[in-house]
């Protein structure tokens, strides 16, 4: 083989290993800025770590269903445990919630790369909630069943979601009341939602009423919330 044919073959495998690379990282995972940006127009909101409040079973350690380490937060919950305080009677749950930044007016977007190991199912991994006491609880939920995410037990939004890092992003505009979900940096679903008098972001693990399994697991990186007046 000829010298130039050596450095074509060389850099051809180089990209092939770089490529390979970006893909396996979260980082990575849903594209860069752009056409595939969804944040762009969008200010970034500082969160710091007293944001992210923990909601696990009441009656176990933080620990036993909530790991923080090398930038990833893992939640997982099982089909037996109590709920996440002795005043509710709602299903088990691990699960962040932002705290300090309700809202009720503007856009406003969650950004995060989740990842759902295989075997996980009937479970929500990221919802935006309403204020408490509203009449209805939630106006977005994403639910995972057999490898699908989708808006409450309702529409597909992406139909294999287990065992990689997906980069998620939910746009809520709070005047028109609508929210739109994009996934790796693709437009997939948007719908009208109900009002309510304002609004706030979670994500983690929480069973749902059907199919659940006995496990339910997600992780979570780069969680990041951008905003943007009218």
């Amino acid at each position: 083989m000829g010298f130039m044919a050596m450095m074509v073959s060389w850099r051809v495998l180089a990209s092939v290993f770089i490529v390979a690379a970006s893909l396996s990282s979260p980082a990575s995972a849903g594209g860069g800025g752009g056409g595939n940006n969804p944040t762009a127009g969008f200010v970034k909101v500082e969160l710091t770590g007293g944001d992210f409040q923990v909601q696990r079973p009441y009656n176990v350690p933080e620990s036993r269903r909530f790991r923080y380490r090398d930038g990833v937060r893992t939640f997982w919950v099982y089909d037996s445990d109590k709920p996440f305080n002795t005043a509710t009677h709602t299903n088990p749950r691990t699960e962040v919630r932002l705290r300090g930044h309700n809202y009720s007016s503007g856009v406003w977007q969650f950004e995060g790369y989740g990842y759902v190991p295989s075997g996980t199912s009937g479970v929500s991994v990221m919802q935006i909630h309403n204020e408490e006491g509203a009449e209805h609880a939630t106006i977005l939920m994403l639910h995972v069943y057999d490898g699908v995410l989708r808006f409450y037990d309702g529409p597909a939004i992406e139909s294999n979601i287990y065992d990689r890092w997906f980069r998620l992003n939910v746009v809520h505009d709070a005047k028109a009341s609508t929210v739109a979900v994009y996934v790796d940096g693709k437009h997939k679903f948007s719908t009208n939602v109900i009002p309510s008098k304002s609004y706030y972001f979670k994500f983690g693990v929480y069973m749902q009423h059907r199919d659940w399994s006995n496990c339910m697991e997600s992780q979570w990186t780069n969680v990041t919330v951008y905003t943007k007046a009218y």
